[in-house]
């Protein structure tokens, strides 16, 4: 909580002091309160320091050498030969080359449209010309927006890409909307205040360029640097990303694919529906532990070494919350920040500081339409299980607050995450059979809307 309100220090201020009274200060919705940039370790890098902690690591990675020579065993005794087959992998990241392509025009438009449109903002007013840079500025954010928006999905449907590679595309996507919108959001304002008749100064692109890459979404001047880059620390963090990578894929081949493939043959009933659940919770919440360990630790300190950006706190112990409220503000510190900035103290400023209500539930219907775009994205179509969820946590976050604290609330937390994952695995595992068992003879929008899995089996 502390190193919460260490990011957030009211505007014009020093850190927080370090008082009893300072958390409580943290919570009241003060809207000059701004991210601040520290240098600090990931909270993962700290505790495996710690034998006790480092052996938890060594019995995960224990369980991965387990899969390995259980996928082993079973391929010998039913075939007779021992190898290790990525069939799975290989299809997820089937037409990756074609996704990293179309990558690269995303790019060119996040890191030329925002920067030029700010720097035709910023000329001398009072001349005619002004007027239609502004409006040409619009123009560059528009095309950005457009091609943004419409390149990912058009190359995703015409070319039928596998889920990997969607995953690349609309995580790409969503990350430069979410860059390009807190780029303006920091240095439009300045600029537009400034007095008429004279111009104001642009950040520097050298600065535009290395906010793109680093691991924020927060947009500041400079940030606070390492003195050098840790090599080895970098290539063991992309290795433990690879190992969580072949981690989930053996999971998924070894305790989803068997059950939820035979499940499509079967008639739909609430009994095989509430098995599948109880049977998905343990590789749901072991596939939540890799995504957190592979991409909020492992990827953002690969890149925040070679960048050498010293702010590493992406997260923070999330796993011993006692409440939602504070497992959402805790799990991935990088959006909840800008969700923080850009949606809630927004929100306030529009609806006022008395609106807190309104506001926070404005951050839940943000988070819940983008989480389930990308699900509808990487999946190929719209089954709303992540909505419902998220709707369920936001009545969650005001049941469960943070006045509720003991081990019996941690419990009953990582109990409601368990079930969660076992729902999400469970229905999104049955409705990807059941399309291919049952594919549409004619694609319309209700046969894309409606869940295949209630009505298909073979």
């Amino acid at each position: 909580m502390w190193e919460a309100v260490q990011s957030y220090p009211p505007q014009g201020r020093g850190l927080a002091s370090n008082s009893p009274e300072s958390p409580k200060r943290a919570r009241e919705p003060n809207l000059d309160r701004r991210k601040v940039f520290i240098q600090r370790k990931s909270l993962l890098d700290e505790l495996m320091e710690v034998q006790h902690f480092r052996t938890i690591y060594h019995m995960f990675i224990a369980g991965l050498f387990v899969f390995i020579i259980s996928t082993l065993a079973i391929d010998f005794i039913d075939e007779g030969r021992l190898v290790l087959e990525f069939d799975l992998l290989i299809f997820s990241f089937g037409q990756l080359p074609l996704a990293l392509v179309t990558w690269l025009p995303m790019f060119l438009c996040t890191l030329l449209a925002p920067y030029q449109a700010l720097r035709l903002w910023a000329r001398p007013r009072g001349q005619g010309t002004w007027y239609a840079g502004v409006g040409l500025g619009v123009g560059l954010l528009a095309i950005q927006s457009m091609v943004l928006v419409a390149l990912p999905v058009h190359v995703a449907l015409v070319y039928q890409l596998s889920p990997a590679s969607r995953c690349v595309l609309v995580f790409e996507q969503v990350r430069f909307l979410m860059k390009s919108y807190s780029f303006l959001r920091e240095v439009t304002p300045g600029i537009l205040h400034v007095k008429g008749g004279e111009g104001a100064q642009a950040p520097s692109f050298s600065s535009y360029l290395y906010f793109l890459f680093c691991p924020t979404l927060i947009y500041r001047e400079s940030y606070p640097r390492t003195t050098h880059i840790r090599w080895n620390y970098v290539a063991k963090n992309f290795a433990q990303a690879l190992g969580c990578l072949f981690y989930a894929c053996f999971i998924l081949g070894r305790l989803c694919v068997p059950v939820f493939d035979n499940m499509s043959r079967e008639p739909f009933s609430t009994r095989a529906l509430v098995l599948s659940i109880l049977h998905a919770t343990l590789p749901g919440i072991f596939m939540l532990l890799l995504i957190f360990f592979a991409f909020l630790h492992c990827w953002l300190n690969a890149f925040a070494e070679m960048l050498r950006f010293a702010d590493r706190m992406f997260y923070r112990d999330w796993w011993n919350s006692t409440s939602f409220s504070n497992y959402y503000r805790t799990w991935n510190v990088v959006v909840h920040d800008w969700l923080y900035s850009y949606v809630y103290q927004d929100g306030l400023r529009l609806l006022g500081v008395r609106a807190r209500g309104p506001a926070m539930l404005s951050v839940f219907l943000v988070s819940a339409i983008v989480h389930e775009y990308i699900f509808c994205f990487v999946l190929g179509f719209f089954y709303p299980v992540m909505l419902i969820l998220f709707l369920i946590g936001a009545i969650l976050n005001f049941m469960m607050h943070d006045q509720h604290t003991g081990p019996v609330w941690n419990v009953l937390l990582w109990t409601m995450l368990f079930l969660g994952q076992g729902i999400m695995v469970s229905l999104y595992c049955q409705e990807w059979y059941a399309r291919k068992q049952c594919p549409l003879h004619q694609v319309t929008f209700w046969g894309w809307v409606t869940p295949r899995s209630w009505s298909c089996y073979v």
